[in-house]
């Protein structure tokens, strides 16, 4: 078996670099030619079915893909903008997983309503990676990406809970709503508990062992394995366990991990995740063989399936753009600083478009679909296939059609035109932010270190304060002995202290720091 296996998944990795140089030449986002390539593997003869235990599904590949994100997205942003985030990622779930199960239940025969909120629970939540992907060719405003990546991450949890509920309601026939309740506020609170408590663990871990970087990197990869596995074990939500627990460890990255650290870090996530993102959308074509074989079996034509998941998806944008209006009308009614009678342009009434025309579905979803368990009380369970060929189908169509037209509605039709004083106004920020951080390290060279007796004649210290104070760089480095050593690491120190107060300001765009410190480290 293992001699089977490891050939096809040394080819998928293979697959996957070869499809991304080929997307990044077609300037198209690379989850778009996975989900065309997991289709096309599909009807390659002869290649293994590739069954994973729907156990193991969530656990394998949800936590490094929580955990990475968690890491990347800016928490001040998050805070920032906590109430269109926590709506989209919280109310808009709910309300399109409500309609799935509606739709669902109404027009695919045997589907309950539990059994569409399965569905719905599944195909709820846009994917983060596909979106960030896609938005990399057009430019959308700072505001606009902060949402979108605050709301991926916390969407994962609310869609994988409604899930959780709706398989225990497909198996026992029914909820106990106080029961229900109780559970809900014990996933939701022992998980930030617990991955809080397991992310101070290793943090106190990396800062009081004599770790290096390879050793670093290694605890941060079995960081989120832990938190998910730990909430799980006391059924809490393991999803948010991840995403608290990676929250607070990116926000302390510094006091526990060094330059080094951080660095080979950022590069082993970026291979790891990438490299687990295109996996995910393999299998499912290893996998489309068997679900088609298994749908027809219950007597359901592939047209018909195929028009299932058509109607799903058409639902799923549909209510994504709905709430996208709905939250701008919000915003008008319930905003103070808005005069009496102000009319918006015609730019602000395509922005909620533009925000509900970027719910691309995307690995999450085939993971959750791929979890659903085989048999139900000993029975095969009811529509399992169809459910993951409806996933797949709605995660093709979001992908292709919205996926590609994207780029080409922004450009057109250009909602965020205004955007280049905001550039404008970055720009200058991170000029402050540079000529700031050089006057501070010179000040505090000279003050401390210019009546030094130690230092006085001394001519590498003489070429530093040169160096800080005419801005200028050289490349003689003989001056550099182990006395000038220390002094250049204090600087370096001193600099991430400095950039790590100015952060603290909410006007301060996070990815410009982080931008600086990422500079300093190297």
């Amino acid at each position: 078996m293992m001699h089977t296996l490891l050939p096809l998944f040394l080819m998928m990795v293979l697959m996957i670099v070869m499809l991304t140089i080929w997307a990044n030449k077609l300037k198209i986002a690379y989850p778009i030619l996975l989900v065309l390539a997991g289709l096309g593997v599909s009807f390659i003869p002869g290649l293994p079915v590739v069954s994973i235990d729907p156990d193991l599904i969530f656990f394998i590949f949800l936590p490094p893909l929580l955990f990475e994100a968690s890491w990347t997205i800016s928490f001040k942003e998050m805070k920032k903008w906590w109430r269109i985030i926590g709506s989209f990622a919280f109310l808009v779930v709910f309300f399109t997983a409500f309609l799935v199960a509606i739709v669902a239940n109404k027009y695919i025969p045997g589907f309950s309503i539990a059994l569409g909120f399965v569905l719905g629970g599944i195909v709820s939540p846009p994917d983060a990676v596909s979106t960030g992907a896609i938005t990399k060719f057009v430019k959308i405003p700072k505001t606009t990406s902060a949402i979108l990546e605050g709301e991926s991450l916390l969407n994962d949890a609310s869609s994988l809970i409604i899930l959780r509920f709706a398989l225990v309601a497909v198996g026992s026939g029914q909820i106990i709503w106080q029961e229900a309740a109780v559970d809900f506020l014990w996933m939701l609170f022992g998980g930030v508990g617990i991955g809080l408590v397991i992310a101070f663990i290793f943090m106190r871990i990396h800062k009081k062992w004599s770790t290096d970087a390879a050793s670093d990197t290694a605890l941060t990869l079995i960081a989120p394995y832990f938190m998910y596995w730990l909430a799980e074990q006391v059924h809490c939500s393991g999803v948010l366990a991840v995403v608290s627990g990676g929250l607070l460890m990116s926000w302390r990255r510094l006091d526990f991990l060094s330059s080094s650290s951080r660095i080979n870090g950022y590069s082993v996530w970026q291979s790891f995740v990438f490299i687990l993102n295109g996996i995910v959308f393999l299998l499912i074509g290893l996998e489309l063989p068997e679900i088609v074989s298994g749908i027809r079996a219950n007597g359901i034509p592939l047209s018909t399936a195929i028009g299932y998941g058509v109607l799903v998806t058409a639902v799923l944008i549909g209510a994504r753009i709905i709430s996208s209006y709905i939250a701008l009308l919000s915003t008008i009614i319930f905003r103070r600083n808005i005069a009496r009678g102000m009319k918006l342009s015609r730019r602000s009434w395509l922005s909620p478009l533009i925000l509900g025309w970027t719910g691309m579905r995307g690995v999450v979803s085939l993971a959750a679909a791929l979890s659903i368990p085989l048999t139900l009380n000993g029975a095969p369970y009811p529509h399992r296939n169809l459910i993951l060929f409806i996933t797949f189908v709605a995660i093709l169509l979001t992908l292709v059609i919205q996926g590609l037209t994207l780029p080409y509605i922004i450009n057109k039709f250009q909602p965020f035109r205004s955007m280049h004083v905001a550039e404008e106004k970055q720009a200058e920020t991170r000029l402050q932010i540079k000529k700031g951080l050089k006057q501070h390290v010179y000040n505090h060279i000279k003050n401390k270190y210019e009546n030094d007796e130690k230092w006085i004649g001394h001519v590498g210290m003489e070429k530093v304060l040169k160096h800080w104070e005419n801005q200028a760089n050289t490349q003689d480095i003989r001056w550099i002995d182990e006395n000038i050593k220390a002094v250049l690491l204090e600087m370096f120190e001193l600099q991430r202290q400095y950039l790590s107060e100015l952060n603290k300001d909410p006007e301060i765009d996070e990815d410009l720091i982080r931008s600086q410190i990422y500079q300093i480290d190297l």
